[in-house]
């Protein structure tokens, strides 16, 4: 096929435009570089730099004329909706808007939306959450993916483009930028090996579902060359305690350092696990990877990053 990656220089963009081009298909990537990947794109994927909510980036859909559209472009952060949540709409809901409506007019048949499962349930009444379980957001971030999904539902009903929403887990691995607010095990290693003591937000108690990001980019790849229509949970269906994960990646460091507690974050979500089940039978997806092989893969990713620097 022929793809669009929205945001594919990202973080999770990177990973997906990897596994797309080694599985034989055409990419055009478009990414206004903001929130660039630290690993290095692949050559063999076109780019343009362009903001997915602009004329530009609808024009360089025009002219590649796709298949299919993998929409990863977000404003990613629960803090940061909250302090600018005009901007986050803008990106996150006009943005996907300005990207249907681009890959309608161009003729693709497929549409795959990233979405967020951590985001959308809130505090769920019970865990695992499923699909059809209620969504609750607690931030601007998870209200926008939910106002996308709806989006999503009303390009694809009843036209010759199909499409699905994968609500992601909380997605970690190689590359992704640890210098940020958002993404405690980027944040974790960065810092450890800065020689500062990791940081847990509130008490660590937190549960999060923490899924390996070349799983994730699987998960993709299977959604854009499938049928699949709705949403599908992208993740473990492991519940894993934030200070559990600080530990785990302090052990890979072998360095001996005690966690410094600070704020937790605004209206957090407690808990969070994610059922994964549907995404088994409708995509033949599950996440491969286990968070101890996934976490120290990761650390000696960015171990390697901090040395060649």
């Amino acid at each position: 096929m022929r793809v669009v990656v929205t945001g594919g220089a990202g973080f999770i963009g990177m990973h997906s435009v990897t596994a797309l081009l080694a599985a034989g298909h055409t990419v055009l990537v478009i990414d206004d570089m903001r929130h660039r990947s630290s690993g290095e794109l692949p050559a063999a994927a076109d780019c343009v730099e362009a903001d997915v909510a602009t004329h530009a980036a609808r024009d360089a859909v025009a002219r590649f004329r796709p298949g299919a559209v993998l929409h990863l472009a977000a404003q990613g952060g629960v803090n940061r909706s909250w302090r600018d949540p005009v901007s986050d709409a803008r990106c996150n809901v006009l943005g996907t808007v300005s990207v249907l409506r681009a890959a309608a007019d161009s003729g693709a048949t497929r549409f795959v939306l990233a979405s967020s499962g951590g985001a959308l349930y809130g505090d769920a009444r019970r865990l695992p959450s499923h699909e059809d379980d209620i969504a609750a957001p607690r931030s601007p971030y998870g209200t926008a993916k939910l106002a996308a999904e709806a989006y999503l539902r009303l390009f694809t009903a009843g036209a010759r483009m199909s499409g699905c929403a994968l609500r992601y887990g909380n997605v970690y691995g190689p590359g992704q930028d640890g210098t940020g607010e958002a993404g405690v095990v980027a944040i974790t290693c960065t810092r450890l090996l800065r020689g500062d003591a990791p940081e847990i937000r509130g008490d660590g108690a937190q549960t999060r579902d923490f899924v390996f990001a070349p799983d994730v980019a699987a998960a993709n790849a299977l959604a854009l060359s499938s049928g699949a229509t709705g949403a599908y949970n992208i993740a473990t269906g492991a519940e894993t305690p934030v200070c559990d994960v600080v530990s785990m990646l302090t052990s890979a460091s072998g360095v001996e350092q005690h966690p410094v507690y600070v704020d937790a974050v605004h209206d957090e979500v407690r808990r969070s696990c994610l059922d994964t089940s549907r995404a088994r039978a409708a995509l033949g997806w599950h996440a491969a990877t286990s968070l101890q092989t996934g976490l120290s893969a990761t650390y000696d990713s960015f171990r390697g990053a901090a040395a060649a620097a």
